[in-house]
């Protein structure tokens, strides 16, 4: 089994409405914010190494750093091989800003995106662009309906009952 299909059994079989699921998930979120801490405070330091070394290097458990690497990824300027690794293989941390930034918002991590280091990383009004857009990336929003009596959408001149909207 790999280590990410290991990291989901164990994460995702925790009950979240248990006392021991909301600690573990509580202390997950905890050590993750740090981490995006330090990497924040240095935005354009690559870090790579393997996965046991990077553990090591954030002083966290081996399955911690896996959780993590699962939750960047797709944030990362070049993906890792996460579906796959194992704790030799060679992984990097260099990260998209504005990537990270919007998926955090979709992943509803308000202890991430609200981060002051994002203060020195994008503009308040940049940020504020991205939240929007990614609110508003899971919104369906209908097009008008066209009214009996306004003009045909195809471009005729005629009103849409006497054109498109005629019942063949």
């Amino acid at each position: 089994m790999s280590l990410l299909a290991q990291w989901r059994q164990f994460a995702y079989g925790q009950e979240a409405n248990t006392k021991k699921g909301q600690m573990f998930w509580a202390t997950y979120f905890n050590i993750e914010k740090g981490i995006y801490e330090q990497l924040l405070a240095n935005p354009d330091e690559v870090i790579s190494g393997t996965v046991s070394e990077l553990a090591q290097k954030y002083n966290v458990e081996l399955m911690i750093m896996v959780g993590f690497l699962d939750g960047i990824n797709e944030s990362l300027k070049e993906e890792n091989p996460i579906e796959t690794m194992d704790e030799n293989t060679q992984v990097n941390l260099g990260f998209d800003k504005e990537k990270l930034y919007y998926n955090m918002v979709g992943a509803r991590a308000d202890w991430l995106y609200e981060l002051p280091a994002w203060d020195n990383l994008l503009t308040k009004e940049r940020r504020a662009e991205l939240y929007k857009q990614q609110k508003m990336s899971g919104t369906v929003i209908k097009d008008k309906k066209v009214g009996r009596n306004d003009p045909c959408p195809c471009g005729s001149g005629k009103k849409y009952k006497f054109c498109c909207g005629k019942a063949q």
